[in-house]
């Protein structure tokens, strides 16, 4: 995971092949999706800290968590930046190809796998523009669903983040265009629940 990388932080590769989630989430988007896309958000990232080796020993996960002990002049370009790289590493890492069990755990917090999927596309549905529906775990260790705008990321708030979902259009659009619903059921699909119960 990126989560423990510093800097000079690269792309990593796509854990599966671009077509591997099809018919879901189709090849093309896969490819712009994370060659392109996520590359510029390694990019600009590297940029914001080049001339800031105080922070180069930093993790990402770090420089999400304590956001505000960052220099006001690149604070925001690494909020945007640095949130971009984590939550794409966790987005692509927590997908797979189809066929895996809902877990037992989430079923008991939410009251059964359809009730976590209402809620989860209620998130998604319900973020204005560009951001991330979030499963999360609180403070208190308490499960909880939260849509967060942009590159937005649960650290910054104190929460562990456990498995988002994009829908920024850039994930969607070439599949799905304005469809955002259609691409949140596809989505459902590929979840790679072995890796999220390894995160909870």
């Amino acid at each position: 995971m990126l989560s423990d990388s510093v800097y000079p932080f690269q792309l990593p590769e796509l854990p599966y092949a671009y077509d591997a989630l099809e018919p879901y989430i189709d090849r093309k988007t896969m490819y712009f999706h994370h060659d392109r896309h996520m590359q510029t958000y390694v990019d600009n990232l590297n940029k914001a800290l080049a001339s800031y080796p105080e922070y180069h020993f930093r993790t990402l996960e770090e420089l999400l968590t304590h956001l505000d002990d960052l220099p006001e002049e690149i604070r925001t370009a690494v909020r945007n930046n640095g949130g971009g790289v984590y939550n794409h590493d966790l987005y692509f890492d927590l997908m797979s190809p189809p066929g895996q069990a809902f877990p037992e755990e989430l079923a008991e917090a939410f009251g059964g796998e359809d009730n976590w999927k209402r809620q989860m596309k209620a998130a998604a549905l319900g973020q204005f523009g560009s951001g991330f529906a979030w499963l999360v775990r609180d403070p208190s260790g308490a499960l909880k669903i939260l849509a967060l705008p942009n590159q937005d990321n649960p650290l910054s708030l104190g929460m562990q983040p456990i498995l988002p979902l994009d829908v920024w259009e850039h994930a969607y659009y070439l599949k799905y265009q304005n469809l955002r619903s259609d691409y949140i059921d596809s989505w459902f699909h590929v979840i790679n629940w072995e890796e999220v119960l390894r995160r909870m």
